[in-house]
């Protein structure tokens, strides 16, 4: 059984390729259950958790799971609030075939599952780019955005602007032409696309903000007490998911629900029918889009074997 360090896994992973193949991914399928949500708890507060495991497979093929570690009081010791893991195996015989950076291969497949998205659901002509979050996936944004769109300028607003200053001189160093937004509702007033990626528990985005056409790419929120925008935003906007599970999981959609903006069945579509070609996605220029992502079992599967296949053909790089 290989190990892949986190610079490897990384390296076998570039955004064109990924993109691709969680495209051909979505349109063959694969085996998704539920993904299952664990307490930890710990008689010390802090030392209490949260485990999710996510399986899938396609039979015959490859069978992967990922385990996420989520621990908040991390931040306290100086480290990570969420590790992850992905084991991969041989869909035929269960044999373990390697051990892969779960961490890598989160941030690099939700990344692409909005750009991915977007394909579908921004105007053709987007070039503007506001990124809400200074994290690992935010900053991968801009990159994964530009293999769908002719994205010129990027803004990035953080509640904390010291890191919001340190994202846009790494973009800058990427040859981007990337500012940091003073201002967000002005800044969402001037986006083409507005890519939200914060542990937000609170609404950030307004949909009084939103002018037509905007694509709002929400993923931060995947628990019922996450939410990165108000129910305007829903009301407003054409809605797509990453899968219908969003629907049971994202503090965004449960609660414009609660509030009265927006109900279950006017999903337009999941990610899944915009690449079969079961929806047009964006219907004109003036429509406002919303993608809801939430993680798929999938997306890590697909990545997971890119990254083991392109190990295969060259397991001397990186």
């Amino acid at each position: 059984m290989q190990i892949l360090t986190p610079s490897q896994t990384e390296h076998h992973l570039p955004l064109p390729a990924l993109l691709t193949a969680l495209e051909q991914w979505f349109i063959e399928g694969c085996e998704v259950p539920l993904r299952h949500n664990h307490a930890i708890t710990s008689p010390n507060a802090d030392d209490s958790g949260i485990l999710l495991i996510m399986p899938a497979w396609r039979p015959s093929q490859y069978l992967g799971v990922k385990t996420v570690s989520i621990f908040p009081g991390n931040h306290q010791r100086g480290l990570p609030g969420l590790h992850s893991v992905y084991i991969l195996y041989n869909a035929a015989t269960g044999q373990p075939l390697a051990v892969l950076d779960g961490d890598a291969i989160t941030s690099r497949r939700t990344a692409a599952a909005s750009a991915l998205a977007a394909r579908w659901l921004s105007r053709p002509d987007a070039q503007k780019l506001l990124v809400v979050g200074t994290g690992r996936v935010a900053s991968l944004l801009p990159e994964a955005y530009r293999c769908v769109r002719d994205i010129q300028s990027i803004e990035v607003w953080n509640r904390n602007p010291t890191s919001a200053h340190a994202l846009v001189e790494r973009l800058r160093a990427q040859g981007m032409n990337a500012q940091q937004a003073p201002e967000l509702e002005a800044a969402v007033r001037r986006a083409d696309i507005v890519s939200c990626a914060t542990l937000s528990t609170a609404p950030l985005i307004r949909g009084a903000w939103l002018q037509p056409g905007t694509h709002l790419d929400l993923i931060g929120s995947f628990t019922p007490a996450m939410r990165e925008s108000d129910g305007e935003c829903l009301r407003r906007a054409t809605v797509f998911t990453d899968t219908t599970e969003a629907l049971m999981k994202a503090g965004d959609l449960l609660g414009a629900i609660e509030e009265g903006a927006w109900a279950k069945d006017q999903l337009a579509a999941t990610l899944e029918q915009l690449c079969r070609s079961q929806h047009p996605g964006r219907r004109s220029a003036e429509e406002i889009t919303l993608f809801k992502s939430v993680g798929n079992a999938l997306e890590d599967l697909a990545a997971a074997s890119l990254a083991y296949d392109g190990w295969l053909n060259h397991p001397h790089h990186a």
